[in-house]
Formats: C-alpha cells, sequence, structure tokens
C-alpha cells in the first residue's frame, strides 16, 4: 500500500511528540520523499489546473506543524529569508526548486544587513531537504514547480528575517 497524507501526518505528529531535533527531522524529511513519489499522493494534491499559490493541506494544533502544497510559477525568485525560530523541510514533485543559502557577513545589530552566498542546491522532484531555525536562504524556480513544504508552526505569524533591497546588500552574488 502507498505512502498517504493522512499516514504522513500521523508519523509527523508521533515523531515531533517525541521531539525535535537532527534525528526527528531527518525522519520527517525521509517520510517527505516517500510520500512524494507516491503517484496516488500527486494527482491527489496537484493537476495541471492547480492554481498558483499555497493550500494547507493538513495543521497539527498539538505540535503545530504545517503541511502546506505550493505551485511556483515559472521564473519565480524570492528574497532571502528566514524562518525565525522554525524549521522547514520544502520537498519537490514538479520542476526545480534552486536554493540559495546566505550568511550575515555584518554584524546583527548593524542597522542593516549584508549577506554572502554560503551554499547553492537544487531540489529536484522527489527529493527534500531540512532547513534550521534561522537559516537564511533564497529560492528561484527556473520552471513552473509543484513544492511541499512542511514547517514547524504558521509562518505567517511568527517575527522572521525578511531581506530589505532598500536598506540590505547581497555580497559576492554572482
Amino acid at each position: 500500500m502507498a505512502y498517504t497524507l493522512d499516514q504522513f501526518s500521523t508519523d509527523c505528529h508521533d515523531i515531533l511528540l517525541q521531539g525535535c531535533d537532527d534525528a526527528q527531522l531527518t525522519q520527517i524529511k525521509s517520510n517527505l520523499v516517500t510520500l512524494l513519489n507516491n503517484p496516488d499522493f500527486v494527482s491527489e494534491t496537484y493537476n495541471d489546473d492547480t492554481p498558483i499559490g499555497k493550500r494547507v493541506l493538513y495543521h497539527d494544533t498539538d505540535t503545530d506543524v504545517y503541511v502546506l502544497a505550493h505551485v511556483q510559477p515559472a521564473g519565480k525568485s524570492g528574497n532571502p529569508h528566514s524562518h525565525g525560530t522554525s524549521w522547514a523541510i520544502y520537498g519537490n514533485i514538479k520542476g526545480d526548486t534552486n536554493i540559495t543559502i546566505w550568511r550575515r557577513a555584518n554584524a546583527a545589530d548593524a542597522d542593516h544587513a549584508e549577506l554572502e552566498v554560503e551554499e547553492r542546491h537544487t531540489i529536484t522532484p522527489g527529493t527534500a531537504q531540512i532547513y534550521a531555525p534561522g537559516a537564511i536562504h533564497s529560492t528561484q524556480h527556473p520552471e513552473k514547480a509543484w513544492v511541499i513544504r512542511i514547517t514547524g508552526c504558521d509562518m505567517d505569524h511568527m517575527p522572521r528575517y525578511r531581506f530589505d533591497p532598500k536598506k540590505d546588500k547581497l555580497l559576492a552574488d554572482a
């Protein structure tokens, strides 16, 4: 029997009740990869007419974990940002997500941020990646992408870093 969203959600709940360290997040990531590769889950969640945007597939009120389905348009690029004190796991079903991990090059208490590239990688269909709390990253979608994002809380209602192009600057961005 194929791994379902209900099974994944139950497993996330059970894993996170044990704690939230690298081992737990690695297990959730592994389970997400299994889910991403289930054709039934994919066809239940996405089709070519699924509109651009974000949908909540699951929210666990006990652990506050969210399972979100995103459709990203071709050519979309996001500014550097963090998830504050929360973690996130991104996984792709269709299309690639190019990720740039940034590090702060100046003091955290400076009136502006200066960011340098630390790493670049690509999340391809059927794969996933963990992002720790505070990790500053940006995304870019060269083609339309179907993305599943797992977050440790509701990112829309928490303080987090957001790049401000009027005062912040990128260093050595090639």
